[in-house]
């Protein structure tokens, strides 16, 4: 239906829907960001610290995996909103808002994390190919650098069949790790307290807690959740903004909580099985260095024979689901800080030309073992690197200039800082005190410990006065623009186009945003 409507500048052309539309389909409507923002939630370096936690602490840290993924749930949320808010992704404030210099430092940390993103996507698949083929390790990760074209070849079949295939294969470990929990009867209490009894004993726990963290809370997806909203046309009414900003928490609830199950249940199973009194000696060894290549005996009760192929196909469909969310946040990134359009075979070439170095370097010297270390190291740097994409958005959503009247309530600003400021502390004791200690031990020269101190305590001076900056730096840009509490104007549906491309086309229902540039 259209309808003219007169207003100061003219007539306009607004095509609205019956108010009596159903909420379900307006709920619809918005279904898509938040399920592909939770395939980074199950991706390889997610298996590999899940099954490295259950190996090595039983179910101990299930209550990091809780607070992580509420955690998720609203910083999520309010990337979501930002954009649908503010009509531009988080990257394209951070560009108005901060100097020249901060401005390209947030890019590289940002970038950094994409690329460390995609360390265990890379591995994943080459791990994935070595238990199908037996290809070697290194041969493998060579191999997954061809991986980006073949999926940018099958997207021409539209991207959301190929999102659903995908999912449904990752799904397939979902539902290996499931029947496995029933056959080795892993007891509810022990699932619950670990859940509500929050633990850090043992040798490694602090460091396998914070990889854990940093495996589930991934810096990149917060420019990307911010990005994807604006693919669905979204009225300039009051009401319109608030229907979208529920339907996509909504979405991000049911998605995450997904995500959420999938990660108890793998830790679960690998407690379970690590842990059990009849437990031979050989995958007695095998708990004691799990590695992604070496895990498929986890299933091997619900599957026998078969199961090292059908984890291995997991494997392969988890590292290459979300290679979509890295290429797409990588994409958003470099357009919004930098305003440079680069098409998107391109970005994800370069960026998995960039992954795959090191992880080629490590698979050779390093082997199985070494590649596995490197996936926890990789989380281990997207968890120090959250701040710089965090804070920044807590204090977006909570800036009048930058989210006028829907800006956070004082409960939400409470919970997201406290939380974030939680992680961010952890993180910071966690580099200090592993640093000294690994000072302090270091069989190196006393000349080259003075050497490293001077060099590397500098640094952190210099992490922690940064994260400083940015909380307490004022905002001066508005960006919030005034909406029209009109009732004729209501949702209209669309979504991402077929080809695979994204239509963010956010901004031609407000005349003031139509300056802005968003990606094609």
């Amino acid at each position: 239906m259209m309808e003219q409507v007169n207003d100061a500048n003219g007539p306009h052309n607004h095509q609205y829907s019956s108010n009596h539309e159903k909420p379900w389909r307006k709920f619809l409507t918005h279904v898509g960001p938040g399920f592909l923002v939770s395939l980074a939630y199950l991706d390889p370096g997610n298996m590999e610290t899940d099954m490295q936690a259950g190996a090595n602490h039983r179910y101990e840290l299930l209550w990091l995996v809780l607070i992580g993924l509420i955690f998720a749930l609203i910083i999520q949320s309010l990337a979501a909103n930002l954009g649908v808010i503010t009509g531009k992704h988080l990257s394209e404030i951070c560009k108005a808002e901060y100097p020249l210099f901060v401005k390209y430092c947030l890019w590289l940390l940002a970038e950094v994390a994409v690329i460390a993103a995609d360390i265990p996507e890379v591995i994943g698949t080459a791990f994935a190919l070595n238990i199908l083929f037996h290809i070697p390790l290194w041969v493998g990760v060579l191999m997954t650098g061809c991986s980006t074209l073949l999926l940018l070849s099958l997207q021409r079949f539209g991207v959301r069949k190929l999102e659903l295939l995908i999912t449904i294969l990752v799904f397939v470990m979902a539902a290996c790790f499931f029947a496995e929990m029933s056959y080795v009867n892993v007891p509810a209490s022990g699932i619950l307290k670990g859940m509500f009894v929050p633990k850090l004993d043992g040798d490694g726990a602090v460091g396998d807690a914070i990889a854990l963290l940093g495996a589930l809370i991934m810096p990149h997806n917060l420019f990307l959740h911010s990005a994807l909203v604006l693919s669905r046309k979204v009225p300039i009414s009051v009401r319109g903004i608030n229907d979208a900003c529920r339907y996509f928490l909504i979405e991000s609830g049911f998605a995450l909580f997904v995500a959420f199950l999938i990660n108890v249940a793998m830790i679960s199973v690998t407690g379970t099985v690590c842990f059990a009194n009849n437990l031979s000696a050989e995958n007695t060894d095998r708990c004691n260095d799990l590695t992604l290549n070496s895990a498929s005996f986890l299933l091997k009760n619900a599957l026998g024979r078969s199961s090292s192929t059908v984890y291995a196909i997991a494997l392969l469909a988890s590292g290459q689901s979300s290679t979509i969310t890295g290429t797409y946040a990588g994409q958003y990134i470099m357009q919004g800080f930098l305003e440079i359009k680069m098409k998107r075979w391109k970005r994800n070439l370069m960026t998995r030309c960039i992954a795959i170095a090191p992880s080629l370097v490590v698979s050779i010297i390093g082997g199985s073992s070494g590649s596995s270390r490197l996936i926890i190291i990789a989380s281990m740097i997207l968890s120090f690197e959250l701040p710089f994409a965090l804070i920044p958005l807590l204090k977006f959503s909570s800036s009048s200039t930058k989210m006028g009247p829907h800006k956070n309530s004082l409960i939400i600003i409470v919970i997201s800082w406290i939380l974030g400021f939680g992680i961010i502390g952890v993180n910071v004791y966690y580099l200090s005190t592993a640093f000294v200690k690994w000072l302090i031990h270091s069989n190196l020269p006393k000349v080259a410990n003075v050497f490293i101190g001077i060099i590397v305590f500098p640094l952190m001076a210099v992490y922690i006065l940064s994260v400083i900056y940015l909380t307490f730096r004022k905002d001066t840009v508005k960006t919030y623009i005034e909406t029209k509490n009109d009732p004729m104007q209501s949702h209209v549906e669309n979504g991402i186009l077929d080809n695979g491309q994204l239509e963010l086309s956010h901004a031609p229902y407000r005349e003031d945003l139509a300056s802005f540039s968003l990606p094609e």
